[in-house]
């Protein structure tokens, strides 16, 4: 049976909430790009089932920056009827402040939990103006919302410390990788007594690769891309990563993350792209992903297949997996 996350407490707050893996689907769109939505319903269906933690809609993986308003709150709203209230839906929302403003009135109309707000488009800011931004964009909705720190959304300790005193801001997803600048924001917020209701979570490209680092900083929640189309190296790794089983942490990091993300970054686009061949290697067919990505190269397809199938061999042989379950009670 796959792992899951421990039940909240009735009432749970969506910080409360979040627990285990998370999980970004991919956005399906059939041969002629136009959104398939029952191919993007059996995908939240299968993460759901397998284990995931939380259902983050329209993030990057899902092509945000791809979709027209109208198919983003479809999308949000299939997603809520899927997963049921099992776990927590949160959607993204991102563009300049009046844009954002409406991604995030639609997804609070498609019964989203919360929303991801991702860095504003182009423009470098500085602090003042990026906590304005996302000050308005959490006042544009009830939802509680994560703060995405990336690019040129780039947040100094005392700027994290203004935004975790907005009661709507419950969370920073870093995906700038400085674990010297985290640090020093966990510790500003924490010397501000913001800490309680405040939440970190390692946003980087397979963020396995950095997910012992981000442990040490005590940041234990991560988006993982490949829970998209293996949940089950996901969820050993997961598993191995938080009962301090170092081997098989070591195993599936030599054995499969570590090539998969020299894969990766063979190409532009692949840390979207490539993970959507691998939900098409396993099914359902999501289709390929919208201009302006592209679709990886055939032979570098043929090498994510041989690396997914050393990866599930991998995961089926780690303590904990069902494979490996069954082995011990034969003996």
């Amino acid at each position: 049976m796959p792992s899951s996350p421990s039940s909240p407490p009735p009432g749970a707050s969506l910080a409360e909430r979040l627990d285990g893996l998370l999980f970004f689907p991919v956005t399906a769109f059939a041969a002629d790009g136009s959104l398939a939505l029952d191919a993007f319903r059996a995908h939240v269906r299968c993460g759901v089932a397998a284990g995931a933690g939380a259902v983050f809609a329209c993030c990057g993986t899902g092509e945000f920056h791809a979709l027209a308003p109208e198919e983003f709150e479809e999308c949000v709203a299939a997603a809520v009827a899927e997963t049921g209230g099992r776990v927590p839906v949160v959607a993204g929302a991102g563009y300049g402040p009046a844009l954002a403003r409406e991604f995030a009135r639609r997804a609070e109309a498609a019964g989203a939990d919360g929303l991801l707000a991702m860095p504003p488009y182009l423009v470098a800011a500085g602090q003042d103006g990026l906590v304005r931004h996302y000050t308005e964009l959490a006042e544009a909705t009830s939802l509680p919302t994560i703060v995405y720190q990336r690019d040129n959304a780039l947040f100094t300790p005392e700027g994290v410390v203004r935004l975790a005193r907005h009661p709507r801001i419950i969370g920073l997803k870093d995906g700038h990788g400085d674990p010297d600048l985290l640090q020093r924001i966990i510790t500003a917020v924490r010397g501000a007594g913001l800490e309680q209701d405040f939440r970190y979570f390692n946003g980087l490209p397979t963020a396995e690769l950095t997910g012992l680092a981000y442990r040490g900083l005590g940041v234990s929640l991560y988006s993982s891309a490949v829970f998209c189309f293996a949940p089950e190296i996901a969820l050993a790794f997961h598993r191995a990563l938080a009962t301090g089983d170092e081997v098989t942490v070591r195993e599936l990091l030599d054995g499969f993350y570590v090539p998969f993300v020299q894969l990766r970054n063979q190409g532009r686009g692949y840390a979207v792209s490539l993970v959507k061949a691998g939900v098409r290697l396993r099914g359902p067919d999501v289709g390929g992903v919208r201009p302006p990505l592209s679709d990886p190269a055939p032979a570098h397809i043929e090498e994510l297949a041989a690396l997914l199938e050393r990866g599930l061999e991998l995961a089926a042989a780690a303590p904990g997996s069902t494979l490996a379950r069954a082995g011990e009670a034969a003996r």
